[in-house]
């Protein structure tokens, strides 16, 4: 597995990385870390991972756009010398374009989306183990569908950025194009983007499944 003793993972996002954390930033005892794939996450690697002492740190803040992760990164993430870091950003950046048209200085437009994770990714590739960039999402598997095409690009610039940096890229957009294939997006999330539990847990699955994790693991150790 890519994590070893002692390695600290903090998780850079908007609403669905933070799902009720601490603010600035949630770890630690009780419901600090909040109740996103993030908490699931954490749940698994200390499940299935016993011997290993893994910091897992929720730097998500609602309503965040790229814009919002940018101006904070180096307060909630960079001074917190993590191992490793996760940027899921870019949902609040398209969402805004469709339901807030008339304030277009709250939109961020893919160039400049571009441009904000850029400049995160350079704070911190080369300066920790290793950094995830996560795609952003909506669970709406018709591709025609105005914000769900929107959608795709800004998740084809976290594609092409995650190979130019060489990050771990993990498609959440995939992951929920093929469960709506089975079940309707309603078993999610009603708004298509607040995943319920069973989406955090999808969610987690997906990030676990790019880091080596290993289910049964835990019959192995001594």
């Amino acid at each position: 597995m890519l994590f070893q003793d002692g390695d600290r993972i903090v998780f850079a996002g908007d609403s669905v990385t933070d799902m009720d954390s601490a603010q600035p930033i949630g770890e630690g005892l009780f419901e600090n870390v909040g109740r996103s794939y993030v908490r699931v996450i954490e749940n698994m690697l200390a499940a299935v991972y016993p011997e290993l002492k893994i910091r897992v740190t929720n730097a998500g803040t609602s309503g965040n756009t790229s814009r919002d992760l940018l101006a904070r990164f180096d307060r909630d993430v960079c001074e917190l010398h993590p191992d490793w870091v996760s940027i899921c950003i870019g949902i609040n950046d398209v969402w805004r374009q469709f339901d807030s048209p008339a304030m277009p200085d709250v939109c961020v437009m893919p160039d400049e989306y571009e441009q904000n994770l850029r400049k995160m990714l350079e704070k911190v590739v080369g300066k920790t183990k290793g950094v995830f960039l996560i795609s952003p999402y909506y669970i709406e598997p018709n591709r025609e569908d105005k914000m769900r095409a929107r959608m795709d690009e800004y998740v084809e610039i976290c594609r092409k950025l995650a190979q130019e940096y060489n990050c771990v890229f993990v498609d959440f957009q995939k992951l929920y194009e093929e469960y709506c294939q089975v079940r309707h997006s309603s078993v999610i999330a009603w708004d298509r983007v607040h995943p319920n539990q069973m989406g955090a847990t999808l969610m987690a699955l997906q990030f676990l499944s790019q880091c080596g994790f290993e289910f049964d693991h835990f019959k192995k150790v001594p």
